[in-house]
């Protein structure tokens, strides 16, 4: 079966491959259940779009390629990679900070409750989940607020999950989670109360594509709060060790690009955003590291099941999991790629680390905006952007706004942009 191209294609495939019907067990179970013909595709359809191995060198051509099929890309790599996550991680795909004496789940869960209250999310409201993943994060915030959740995702595999998961816990009236683009949301706009997204935006081939969108879709005055995935001012794109770093996380996450934080602030503001407050979480004082259990770093476990979480993460821990998967894989139990997925997964954990133990890289940096005034006019083939910000802004055309986030934006000027 190959790759798919459309909505209809992905879902037929996505049911082929992971046959959602069906409620596996653990990591093993899930990889062994796969249809082999359609994982050995979606792994190579991954691999083609890292071809060229020195990040120094790469071409012009081989980063388009990324951006301008970010949908098939990084749908392929949630195809391979989440069972594996859930594995290693959980159902929340995320960082956060970490204090002595919390463990591993309740620091996910309060990282969850801290972006919720930037919010100040209450319940009845309607809230967005933008890239939401299986579902972790909208249920602890639906169960922790009473707010009605909902998640988009352009993966129907995590989509299903996440519904599924939604109902065990007798959330299904509460959230509900919708297969979609995000840089082409299918609401109407000014549909949510609020809008949050954790570490998902970082797909993005373009930050004003989905800013934009969650700007179309936010009610005015709005509030949006998310984590972003960023490269810091400490990176140096002409050091090839740094490149190295930020194209193996590139490479090992499903991430077209990785962008600046002042390029993600920048772009907040060019679709209409008032930033409100930006913080790196990742530089705080704080006696154990964002990354410490991809490090393996038993030492930082706080309870008996932080043993096991961070175990997989040490040497020994990857050396077993490498093995069981390739041994599976070489008696033809578990698909062709399997061992290949696992790798990628290694490199990523590796990366994140090195970029973190240098600082040239922060998964936690929360921003929080506001929905202000965005005042449009449209002179010849150019565009001029006016804005101005307050607590409401004017109704903007759907089609209006996309036309500037998704294709008009590279038509203003430096100037236009400074407004």
């Amino acid at each position: 079966m190959s790759p798919p191209q459309s909505f209809e294609e992905d879902l037929a495939f996505s049911k082929t491959l992971h046959n959602h019907e069906t409620e596996h067990g653990g990591l093993v179970a899930k990889i062994t259940s796969k249809d082999k013909e359609a994982f050995e595709n979606v792994v190579n359809n991954y691999m083609k779009y890292w071809v060229d191995g020195d990040p120094m060198t790469e071409s012009e051509e081989s980063k388009e390629a990324r951006r301008s099929n970010y949908t098939n890309m990084t749908n392929s790599y949630y195809n391979i990679a989440t069972d594996f996550y859930e594995y290693g991680w959980g159902e929340s795909f995320h960082f956060c900070r970490f204090y002595p004496g919390e463990n591993f789940y309740q620091a996910i869960a309060r990282h969850e409750h801290y972006l919720a209250m930037q919010l100040n999310i209450k319940s009845g409201m309607k809230v967005l989940d933008v890239g939401c993943g299986v579902g972790g994060p909208a249920r602890e915030i639906c169960q922790f607020t009473g707010a009605h959740i909902t998640g988009v995702n352009n993966n129907d595999y995590q989509i299903s999950r996440a519904t599924r998961s939604a109902a065990k816990v007798g959330l299904q009236d509460k959230t509900r989670f919708i297969k979609g683009n995000f840089m082409e949301m299918p609401f109407e706009d000014n549909s949510f109360d609020a809008v949050y997204a954790i570490e998902a935006t970082c797909h993005a081939p373009k930050l004003e594509g989905v800013y934009g969108e969650v700007f179309r879709v936010l009610k005015p005055g709005g509030t949006f709060a998310f984590y972003e995935w960023c490269v810091t001012d400490k990176y140096d794109p002409n050091d090839p060790e740094h490149r190295r770093i930020i194209r193996g996380i590139e490479y090992a996450d499903g991430i077209p690009e990785l962008f600046k934080t002042s390029v993600a602030l920048q772009s907040l503001k060019n679709v209409g955003f008032e930033v409100i407050s930006a913080e790196d979480l990742a530089l705080n004082d704080d006696t154990i590291s964002w990354y410490y259990p991809l490090e393996g770093d038993i030492g930082n476990a706080q309870c008996l099941w932080d043993y096991f979480t961070v175990f997989r993460m040490t040497h020994v821990g990857k050396f077993c999991t490498r093995s069981l998967i390739g041994g599976l894989e070489f008696v033809g139990i578990a698909p062709t790629g399997s061992s290949q997925t696992q790798a990628v997964l290694e490199t990523a954990g590796d990366c994140l680390v090195e970029g973190g133990r240098l600082g040239i890289f922060t998964p936690i940096s929360l921003v929080v905006v506001l929905a202000g005034i965005a005042v449009y006019s449209f002179i010849g083939a150019g565009v001029v952007m006016n804005r101005r910000f307050s607590k409401h802004k004017e109704n903007v055309t759907r089609q209006e706004l996309r036309k500037f986030s998704r294709e008009n934006s590279n038509n203003l000027t430096t100037d236009d942009k400074k407004s």
